[in-house]
């Protein structure tokens, strides 16, 4: 299974950035119908969206739903990979979208103080859920946060949350300035520093970024292949040969960073 680093959004509106987004090769598509898309445009958005979801398609295409209206207008359509679900604040808000979109999986988007003191509820709050992220434009409101580290404390809430529930490490939010690329790559090693995995992008030319920071590095792949090895021949807590000491939590990280460093780059 292929770990996804990189998610980039499309306007639902636009079938040709759409398109565009998916020729791009991220490991996901979000086709977005809430904020990317115009009140008067929501219907166009939707019956454009159906249609190119209507048939298979090259990689995992994700629908951020506006309404309820959406949801039983694309589940189960073939295109369809999961449906992301905004501005959650309660479980039940997941628990609703599971009943009328049953098999389908579902993200959930924390975008409100309410829904960071809510997060291991709606992280537990149905087997369908495959995932937690911030939406950080909103919720950067709610909290009149101004500047970035004032959002530290709500995105390690998240990552907690979704760790304690067994989910995968959330994505990164989104990084609103597409000529900026070094400053997203700085924002990407913090984000990475802090527990997420992966990025969603705007903009293709940002997919390279998030990809090579979220990659291991020699070192760390040097480092989890000497772990890996070492627990091959033993299956207790060991002590390698500079002195760390490895457990089973520590080998489990090893190996997921050699699954990482295993992705072919784009």
């Amino acid at each position: 299974m292929t770990i996804p680093l990189t998610w980039l959004y499309a306007p639902g509106d636009r079938p040709e950035v759409v398109h565009k987004a998916i020729a791009a090769r991220p490991d996901v598509v979000i086709v977005d119908l809430e904020d990317a898309v115009a009140g008067h445009r929501k219907e166009y958005a939707l019956a454009a969206t159906a249609e190119l979801l209507s048939q298979h398609l090259p990689l995992p295409v994700h629908v951020r739903i506006d309404s309820a209206g959406d949801v039983a207008a694309l589940a189960g359509l073939p295109g369809l990979a999961a449906l992301r679900i905004p501005k959650v604040a309660y479980a039940t808000d997941v628990q609703r979208i599971a009943a009328e979109a049953p098999g389908v999986g579902l993200y959930a988007l924390l975008e409100s103080a309410l829904a960071v003191e809510h997060a291991y509820a709606i992280a537990t709050a149905h087997e369908a859920l495959r995932g937690i992220a911030l939406g950080e434009s909103d919720l950067r409101a709610d909290l009149g946060v101004r500047g970035d580290t004032g959002l530290d404390w709500p995105r390690t809430r998240i990552v907690v949350a979704a760790r304690a529930a067994g989910l995968a490490p959330p994505t990164q939010s989104v990084f609103p300035d597409i000529l900026d690329l070094d400053g997203l790559h700085a924002s990407c090693a913090h984000g990475r520093s802090i527990g997420f995995l992966g990025r969603a992008a705007i903009h293709p030319r940002q997919l390279p970024v998030i990809e090579r920071a979220y990659r291991p590095t020699p070192e760390e792949i040097d480092a989890a292949e000497e772990i890996v090895k070492a627990a091959a021949s033993d299956t207790g807590a060991m002590a390698l040969p500079d002195g760390r000491f490895v457990d089973a939590a520590v080998v489990a990280a090893a190996r997921r960073t050699l699954a990482i460093a295993a992705r072919e780059i784009p």
